[in-house]
């Protein structure tokens, strides 16, 4: 089960530690998948890329409480990305850069039991880009 109390607490260790992991986070993306960073030609001063962060944070604290938005949010911007050229597996290097940028900066703080929420996040977040018909959330589970 996803523990969202863990997952906030890890993101609040995170930010007090780093102002901006954008770069870091984008660096590990860029890392995984190279053929990503063309598509951020344009972003020169990074503010496409916080934006983005940024709204990932926002989702990311909405699925692990309310739920409101975040799953179809993923499912959305699944679809939209497509037409930039971006596969769906991308998103889950991009959730999985995010977990370890937060892992790192926690550093030597990091428990076991941080492990496997955002494991589990992962797997949940994951679950909802490789299934962008908003019609498969009745299928969660």
């Amino acid at each position: 089960m996803l523990d969202g109390a863990v997952i906030s607490q890890t993101l609040d260790l995170a930010g007090e530690r780093c102002a901006d992991p954008t770069p870091l986070v984008y660096a590990r993306l860029f890392a995984a998948h190279p053929d990503m960073e063309a598509l951020f030609i344009r972003d020169t001063d990074g503010s496409v890329r916080g934006e983005m962060l940024t709204r990932v944070f926002e989702m990311i604290l909405d699925f692990v409480d309310r739920r409101a938005y975040g799953a179809q949010l993923i499912q959305c911007e699944v679809v939209t990305h497509e037409g930039y050229g971006v596969p769906p597996t991308v998103f889950g290097a991009f959730f999985a850069s995010v977990a370890d940028t937060v892992r790192g900066l926690i550093a030597d703080d990091w428990t076991p039991t941080m492990s496997e929420a955002w494991r589990t996040l992962l797997i949940d977040l994951n679950w909802f880009a490789d299934h962008p018909d908003q019609m498969a959330p009745a299928a969660f589970g």
